[in-house]
This record gives C-alpha cells, sequence and structure tokens, in this order.
C-alpha cells in the first residue's frame, strides 16, 4: 500500500500516475537540453551508454547490456555508433581478443558535461516555479523513488 488506510485501487491509480508521469517528465528535460545542445544532442540509449561507460570505464557490452536492461545486440549496435561517432573506443582484452573494453573519448566527456550542465539549469527552473511544500515533497520521495528502482531491477541471474 502507498499509504496506511488507502485502497488497492488508490494504490493502483497512484501507481499508474508515476508510471505515466515520470517518462513524461523526462521528455520534456530532454526537449529541453535538445533545444539548448551545441548540435545534434545524441539520444538518450546511447546517453545512457555513455553515462555507464564513463562510470564504469573498461566496462564490456555484456556488462553494460546487464547494468541498462537492454539487449547486448543492442548494446554492440549503440557501440558501434558510437565508435564510428568518436564517442567510444573499444580496446580488446589482452587475454581474450574476442572480448573489448568500453572507454569515453574525450569528445563523449564534454558532450555528457554538457548534458548534465543543462539538465542542472533546466531542472534548477523548472523548481523554483515550485512552492517550498513541493519542493520538500520531491525531496522526501527521491529516496522512495531509489527504492522502487532497485524493487524493479531484475535479479542478477544465477550463473
Amino acid at each position: 500500500m502507498l499509504a496506511p488506510g488507502t485502497s488497492t485501487q488508490d494504490d493502483d491509480s497512484a501507481a499508474s500516475a508515476l508510471a505515466s508521469v515520470l517518462p513524461a517528465l523526462n521528455r520534456a528535460l530532454d526537449r529541453r537540453i535538445a533545444q539548448d545542445f551545441p548540435g545534434p544532442k545524441p539520444p538518450e540509449g546511447q546517453l545512457a551508454l555513455l553515462r555507464f561507460v564513463s562510470q564504469y570505464e573498461g566496462s564490456t557490452v555484456r556488462e553494460a547490456a546487464d547494468a541498462l536492461l537492454m539487449r547486448p545486440n543492442n548494446v554492440s549496435a549503440l557501440v558501434s555508433r558510437l565508435t564510428v561517432a568518436g564517442l567510444l573506443e573499444r580496446r580488446p582484452d589482452p587475454a581474450d581478443k574476442r572480448v573489448a573494453h568500453l572507454y569515453p573519448t574525450p569528445r563523449a566527456r564534454r558532450e555528457l558535461a554538457e548534458v548534465r550542465r543543462l539538465q542542472g539549469v533546466h531542472l534548477a527552473r523548472a523548481l523554483e516555479s515550485l512552492t517550498d511544500g513541493e519542493q520538500d515533497a520531491l525531496g522526501s520521495a527521491l529516496g522512495a523513488l531509489n527504492s522502487l528502482t532497485d524493487a524493479l531491477h531484475p535479479e542478477p541471474a544465477a550463473g
């Protein structure tokens, strides 16, 4: 239950609203960033991969696919596009030449930094338009949203 004394119908309604508002919020922010980004903004899937590789340098396609909840062949296609675009570098594993380790290029780091900067600018402006109570409610909800994300993340496969 979302709150003591709420009905299953209330919980279902809240869950539906949450599932609707989060993608809408992400799309609205993405559009704002795209308006101000110098040149074409990489699509969100590419940015997610670049963020992961920047945080976990030397990771493999399989590791990125698992972390991003994507199919390895889709991540491999993204890696190919990003490599051609000069945003990712593939380095062969010294022990197993079939495996490549992924590294962001300096250009990828600059583009990610610009996306982060624009996110901060647009979110700060939007937050200023909220009441103090709404801002407090969002701050309180962040921990719960992180826990919800963790609860929805699939269990690692036994292997």
